[in-house]
């Protein structure tokens, strides 16, 4: 509150944050604008698409590939995919034989932080075959994963406003994340991906579910992602 109080400006990264620093910290409404954060547009873009992409990293073009790409730690809840992907094959074991799921990141924080944990999660449910942990990549390969993806899930407790989804969105990928803090504005609901209320696997299942039964999604819906991205460029962020 302190330091609210002594700010002659606030930048809020989304309007709901605005509305917090008011309704929390006491702030001047008058003080406080809404600037979104920028991303990179010429390192996170189309470029050579999706089967080119997945050429350079090695995975097949006919496989549905949810990614998670981030800090491997509770508050980004990788377990949560881990889980949703076990839901989706105990319903449709047939998509076991054309699913890759890729878990780009490092460790930090505590508990399931540890990717040895998830390791074992994924043996646990019986999804061992399907998960690749990989550790964690520069800026121009993190691009290229995004664009060899099907769909990047975000099903975090906590975003201040989530610019990895629109770094995927800007390569052309959907993505699926929690309608948490920023991601609401960085998701568009049923045209750029879906946002899922809560962390039940079973919710992010059936978001999942629905790229697996109609594969064009993952381009209709990427079309639409990328050009909703082309607004969070930093030219157009300050």
């Amino acid at each position: 509150t302190q330091i609210v109080n002594a700010s002659d400006r606030l930048i809020a990264n989304t309007a709901e944050e605005a509305d917090e620093l008011v309704r929390f910290y006491d702030a001047d409404p008058a003080a406080v604008a809404v600037v979104h954060p920028g991303v990179n547009l010429d390192r996170f873009r189309r470029a050579d698409g999706r089967a080119a992409a997945r050429a350079r990293l090695g995975l097949p073009q006919d496989a549905l590939i949810p990614l998670f790409a981030g800090r491997i730690q509770p508050l980004k809840a990788p377990d949560v995919l881990l889980r949703a992907v076990a839901v989706l094959l105990d319903r449709d074991p047939s998509l076991r034989s054309r699913m890759v799921v890729p878990v780009v990141g490092g460790p930090s924080g505590s508990g399931l932080a540890k990717p040895e944990g998830l390791q074992k999660l994924a043996a646990r449910l019986g999804i061992a075959d399907v998960v690749r942990f990989h550790p964690p990549v520069g800026q121009d390969r993190l691009a290229d994963w995004f664009r060899a993806a099907s769909v990047l899930v975000m099903p975090s407790y906590s975003e201040s406003f989530g610019l990895v989804a629109i770094e995927a969105q800007a390569t052309g990928t959907p993505v699926v994340a929690a309608a948490v803090g920023g991601l609401p504005v960085a998701v568009r609901d049923g045209v750029g991906g879906f946002l899922v209320e809560g962390h039940d696997p079973e919710a992010y299942a059936r978001a999942l579910g629905r790229f697996a039964d109609a594969p064009e999604l993952v381009e209709r819906m990427g079309a639409a992602a990328a050009a909703h991205a082309q607004s969070f460029g930093w030219d157009t962020a300050a």
